[in-house]
């Protein structure tokens, strides 16, 4: 993890680049509706067509739908879910959509995506498949050998939920799938059981460099997220959007809901270098890592930790270390995609004045 100064200085001026205003950056506004043949269901194609292409710096208001192309919805029982989910093997549940082409986006560079807006619709939805079917899916399979679903209407107004009678939940919403193109030496299993395609489609169930699956519940409005760029254009996806979820998101799912609109506004970067997503909100820089073994998971977000603390704050690996043991909050993103995430939080009011340079 040596620093060298070099990198440093190019670290400080990738900072003070995104300190410049999004109205600064702001060009035009556009639309993408999500109809259901038009949005893909559990695999991130690269060579899907994209469904629109827009500038670095544009904003962009997307729709998005329930699991299985909006197949899932109110009163629609247990079994019908566990036949949706049998019907697209090894893929994910999710809807997802996009892919929206950025213009000047390429391998190597970062894709900067603020979010600027959520409004959810009225439908939310928890379940957890049976055990007795899915033996591996969910935290604890074999004690849950049914399936269980329920089903929300959500209060906008009071941003509530009852759980039941006395039992109130708070309302979050944020997209549990936002991702970039498909990294090609993701080491996830590829559509069909094909092998020698880097470019073969991905499921959406792993998170991954390119972000996808993360499931991070601190990813609302006025947040930013910064994503490694594997193929040209960028291609952004969301979907798979949640309106509350506790970490771990342990029976497998959260408050499954959908967007009327998620308003993102993309920046192509071409200053800054990541191997993996870095979030950044109003109060909290965030870390994250992922590994189908949580240890590891939680090794690579700690690495990750250091390193910005290092490259962005000025600290050695020494001081980066200690201060992630003092200060950094890491937590358990989810335990049910195949590839467990864990996101570590540095909160901002540590620093009182700038890094040196």
């Amino acid at each position: 993890m040596a620093i060298t100064a070099s990198r440093r200085l190019i670290a400080l001026i990738s900072l003070a680049s995104a300190a410049v205003s999004g109205s600064a950056l702001a060009g035009k506004h556009h639309v993408l509706k999500a109809a259901p043949d038009d949005v893909a269901w559990g695999w991130l194609d690269p060579r899907e067509k994209p469904r629109l292409t827009i500038e670095s710096g544009d904003t962009v208001s997307i729709e998005t739908l329930m699991h299985a192309r909006d197949q899932i919805h109110k009163d629609v029982p247990m079994d019908q879910i566990v036949a949706l989910r049998k019907a697209n093997p090894g893929g994910g549940p999710h809807s997802l959509t996009g892919p929206i082409f950025v213009n000047g986006a390429a391998p190597g560079d970062v894709l900067e995506i603020r979010i600027l807006k959520i409004r959810a619709k009225k439908v939310g939805v928890n379940f957890n498949l049976p055990g007795k079917d899915f033996p591996t899916i969910g935290a604890m399979p074999k004690e849950f050998p049914e399936g269980f679903v329920k089903y929300f209407d959500l209060d906008w107004k009071t941003r509530t939920t009852v759980f039941k009678p006395g039992v109130t939940i708070p309302l979050r919403p944020f997209p549990g799938t936002l991702a970039v193109g498909i990294d090609p030496d993701d080491p996830s299993p590829r559509k069909g059981g094909v092998k020698d395609d880097k470019l073969a489609p991905v499921s959406s169930l792993r998170p991954w460099k390119n972000g996808s699956n993360m499931d991070i519940n601190e990813l609302t409005e006025h947040t930013t997220i910064f994503i490694p760029v594997f193929l040209e254009g960028g291609l952004i996806w969301t979907g798979d959007s949640h309106c509350a979820q506790g970490n771990g998101e342990v029976n497998l799912t959260a408050i499954e809901c959908s967007f009327d609109e998620i308003e993102l506004q993309p920046i192509v970067r071409k200053d800054l270098k990541l191997s993996w997503p870095r979030i950044e909100t109003p109060t909290h820089y965030i870390l994250v890592g992922f590994d189908e073994d949580l240890d590891k998971a939680f090794v690579n977000a700690l690495g990750e930790t250091v390193d910005f603390l290092v490259t962005m704050k000025g600290l050695t690996t020494y001081e980066a270390y200690s201060l992630a043991a003092v200060a950094a909050d890491c937590r358990v993103s989810q335990v049910v995609d195949i590839r467990k995430g864990v996101h570590c939080m540095v909160p901002k009011s540590l620093f009182t004045k700038k890094a040196p340079r």
